[in-house]
């Protein structure tokens, strides 16, 4: 049996590992906003899943690190605002509180006793948080900056959703995916066993779910990157319809389409294979 500093350590060395893992994901960037923000390789995953894995206290505790980091990669974000009050309050609300808020990842483990939903959830919640604290940060310190003083809370709802709604998604998506291969209840994560039923169906549905899945975020994903850097005016980055016509409308509706009937397909064959199993069973 590991004794109780082993523990300790392990559980340091991990947060450690995953805040320098979630550090490296926040700059492989997607698509990056004029005035701030931008769509990530699912930067907050990593924290969410640190948090579920040994709690809201620990994972508070790593999220004020990882907000630390980010503020040090975003220094040059407080050379466009003046006086320390700004200062301080783009430091709290755009940084420290942004990302701190991840450490509530956890927050849903054992109380709905399914590890995918649990965490799906979670994930959302600190991704729906960092977006009200980019929001109150946007309609009051960034007003009259990156965001016109008129309607300055509209703009800014506008603003901040054309990279949090694309990186709540891949987020959460991301989490469903590996939930559903890797059991993070686990002291030392270990794959989800598959469980057969007759006629293997499992055996086969479970990793046709996975590649499914796989297609139908990468898709999303692509029509959110296609379509929602077009919702901002170039000039002060507030969010307007006039440019969707610059939209490669084309490779979204393909796209689309190929990730509709994927699903589409996924599902009949679904039907079948259950149809086919419970004739068996007769």
């Amino acid at each position: 049996m590991e004794t109780k500093t082993k523990i300790a350590t392990r559980k340091l060395v991990e947060g450690a590992l995953m805040i320098a893992f979630a550090t490296v994901l926040s700059m492989l960037k997607l698509a990056e906003m004029p005035y701030g923000g931008s769509i990530t390789v699912g930067s907050m995953l990593p924290m969410v899943i640190l948090a579920y894995r040994h709690g809201v206290g620990f994972g508070l505790g790593a999220g004020v690190v990882y907000a630390a980091i980010q503020q040090l990669l975003g220094l040059n974000s407080l050379s466009y605002v003046t006086g320390w009050q700004s200062v301080l309050a783009v430091i709290i609300l755009d940084y420290i509180l942004a990302f701190t808020v991840v450490g509530l990842g956890g927050i849903f483990r054992g109380k709905i006793k399914n590890q995918s939903k649990e965490m799906a959830i979670g994930a959302l919640l600190v991704c729906v948080l960092r977006y009200v604290l980019h929001t109150v940060a946007g309609c009051t310190v960034w007003a009259g900056l990156s965001i016109p003083t008129e309607a300055a809370l509209i703009y800014s709802i506008g603003y901040n959703a054309t990279y949090m709604i694309p990186e709540t998604i891949v987020t959460v998506v991301l989490a469903v995916y590996l939930c559903r291969l890797i059991d993070f209840t686990k002291q030392i994560p270990t794959r989800v066993k598959k469980e057969e039923n007759l006629g293997g169906g499992d055996g086969i549905l479970a990793p046709l779910s996975l590649t499914v899945l796989g297609i139908a975020a990468v898709g999303l994903v692509y029509d959110c990157i296609a379509i929602f850097p077009h919702l901002q005016e170039p000039e002060d980055g507030s969010f307007t319809f006039a440019y969707l016509g610059e939209v490669d409308w084309l490779s979204v509706i393909i796209v689309s389409s190929i990730c509709v009937l994927a699903v589409i397909g996924y599902f009949l064959f679904k039907r079948v294979r259950s149809n086919m199993v419970s004739e068996e069973r007769e």
